[in-house]
């Protein structure tokens, strides 16, 4: 066997120290209890917490394909859109032969509806008192969106677009916030 050099075992000895040492660090932390669920208990016991309801992505797909099943009864071409309370899409749905507008619009109808927490189609009837209304990022005042509520406050939206009127995009919308009562 090869005798290894003066400089080789310094290395190899610092090498095993470094990690004993960080062994004996990382148990030592992981048997010590954290503050964190303490904290925790304490700020829901101060009601520094909320709870919020939120759609699963199994209902907000299921919300969309009836959505674009209503559509197809008419022989509409469709996109659905279903965001968060927060706006943040949680599922889309082009239907076969939908435009190329439809899907961002669908998206704009469904985070404009749950914004106001009402159907676009009332939305855009606020425009002839406050037309800047328009000017909101991200908005779009055009029938067809929806919102989804639960306990009355907005959780979800659900916007359509692609049919010839916004009427037509809003019946659809409000098929698939029906398919979630069922």
């Amino acid at each position: 066997m090869k005798k290894l050099s003066l400089r080789a075992r310094v290395l190899t000895g610092a090498v095993a120290a470094a990690a004993v040492g960080t062994f004996q660090v990382a148990s030592a932390s992981a048997s010590t209890p954290t503050a964190a669920p303490t904290a925790v208990e304490a700020d829901a016991a101060n009601r520094n917490l909320q709870q919020t309801t939120h759609l699963t992505v199994a209902a907000a797909t299921k919300a969309a394909q009836a959505t674009l099943d209503a559509a197809k009864k008419e022989n509409q071409r469709v996109s659905v859109a279903v965001v968060d309370r927060n706006g943040n899409t949680i599922v889309t749905l082009r239907g076969d032969g939908s435009g190329p507008q439809a899907y961002e619009s669908a998206v704009k109808k469904a985070y404009t509806a749950v914004s106001w927490n009402a159907p676009t189609s009332e939305l855009a009837k606020r425009l002839t008192n406050a037309p800047t209304l328009k000017d909101i990022p991200g908005t779009l005042f055009l029938a067809g969106g929806a919102p989804v509520t639960a306990k009355g406050a907005p959780i979800a939206g659900i916007g359509v677009a692609g049919a010839p009127s916004g009427d037509l995009d809003e019946k659809f919308a409000q098929a698939g916030v029906a398919s979630l009562g069922r």
